[in-house]
């Protein structure tokens, strides 16, 4: 009986555990937290969709905010040395 109900703890606690943190932003999180639920292509997101699009690999990644916007900085080297950086806007992955 006791495997039973701890079964059925473990199948009730993710959909509980998964209501707070929307609970707690609603309820006056400090605003940094809310940036980051806010943001729709996460950091490792990014740096995979610029690798591949430019065929490159991303050496240095910083999140910057520009404007109220979370922006990350990416800094890109391709094979034959260049060194470039791209803006990837964090709440809909344009590059900038």
């Amino acid at each position: 009986m006791n495997a039973w109900r701890t079964a059925l703890l473990f199948l009730w606690l993710p959909p509980v555990g998964a209501a707070l943190p929307a609970a707690s932003a609603a309820a006056g999180e400090p605003a940094g937290r809310a940036v980051v639920a806010s943001a729709t292509v996460s950091m490792d997101q990014a740096v995979k969709m610029v690798e591949q699009r430019y065929r490159a690999r991303v050496v240095k990644a910083e999140t910057q905010k520009e404007n109220g916007r979370t922006v990350y900085v990416l800094r890109l080297l391709n094979d034959s040395g260049k060194v470039w950086t791209v803006r990837v806007d964090a709440s809909d992955g344009s590059v900038q």
